[in-house]
């Protein structure tokens, strides 16, 4: 025989399951809003850099289109096949520049829908992370312009073949395809380049630890070397001049998560002195 409940005790499990809907519905309308600011920000600054679109386009070519003239002795020309090649490539411009231009909007709307979940020490821990995101991806960004891009310039003029037995073979880069390519590497490294964040982050948080990073170098060595594989041009230096800068910063994440454990060590300690 099944247990029915009094009938007083049906609208306490009634509130009880509406008051736990309540709060869920408030963190979903809430979640919306912050999206739906954050996406404005984004389009806001994306149409403001879509003036400027050409310009940023010129600039992403200055560094490989310099060495390439200065090896062939003549300038380099970029093409475009398809009628709208050209604009296209200049609404991702305008999206990936607009990214860092509402970043600092979009990074507020992220903290201000977490901060009312955490504590106080915590809010403080959060903003030293969020502020340093985007630093390390322009730090990354920034090899890439000014080291990755020469020397793909010298690799990939040195296969032209002028006058060879008859037959010129002389580069003649795609707008689309370059920009394709530049991007996919400054998102590489970018990314790759928080790799020392999200494992101090991990490490503060407790789940991971330096000595679990130390017994996993070989496994992360893997990792790395597969990931320079997938977003990198397929020739070892560009491979290799991924791989290592990560695996450097990987190192100093170990270091920065020792660093973490020895000074949580040393307040623990001093908590227990004190009482």
């Amino acid at each position: 025989m099944s247990y029915v409940p009094p009938p007083d005790e049906k609208p306490e499990i009634t509130d009880e399951v509406e008051s736990s809907r309540a709060p869920l519905l408030d963190h979903l309308n809430e979640l919306r809003s912050r999206l739906i600011r954050a996406l404005l920000a984004l389009a806001v600054a994306a149409i403001g850099c879509f003036y400027f679109a050409g310009d940023i386009y010129l600039l992403l070519i200055r560094p490989f289109a310099a060495i390439a003239e200065d090896i062939r002795g003549a300038p380099l020309e970029f093409i475009f096949t398809a009628p709208m090649e050209f604009f296209f490539a200049k609404l991702k411009i305008a999206v990936f520049a607009g990214l860092f231009v509402a970043f600092p909007v979009i990074a507020w709307q992220v903290y201000a829908f977490v901060a009312p979940g955490l504590y106080k020490t915590e809010r403080g821990a959060f903003w030293p992370y969020l502020m340093l995101a985007p630093l390390l991806f322009a730090l990354g960004a920034a090899f890439v312009y000014f080291v990755m891009l020469p020397m793909l310039a010298r690799f990939t003029v040195s296969m032209e073949q002028i006058e060879a037995a008859g037959t010129t073979i002389r580069l003649l880069p795609k707008v689309a395809d370059y920009l394709a390519l530049v991007m996919a590497l400054m998102l590489a490294f970018g990314l790759s380049f928080q790799l020392p964040l999200v494992l101090t982050l991990l490490g503060r948080l407790g789940i991971v630890s330096a000595s679990m990073l130390g017994k996993g170098r070989k496994y992360a060595i893997v990792g790395i070397l597969a990931f320079a594989a997938i977003f990198t041009p397929p020739d070892p230096m560009s491979q290799i001049l991924l791989a290592v800068p990560v695996y450097l910063l990987y190192e100093i994440s170990i270091l920065c998560v020792r660093l973490i454990e020895k000074r949580a060590a040393a307040e623990d300690a001093a908590t227990a002195a004190t009482n």
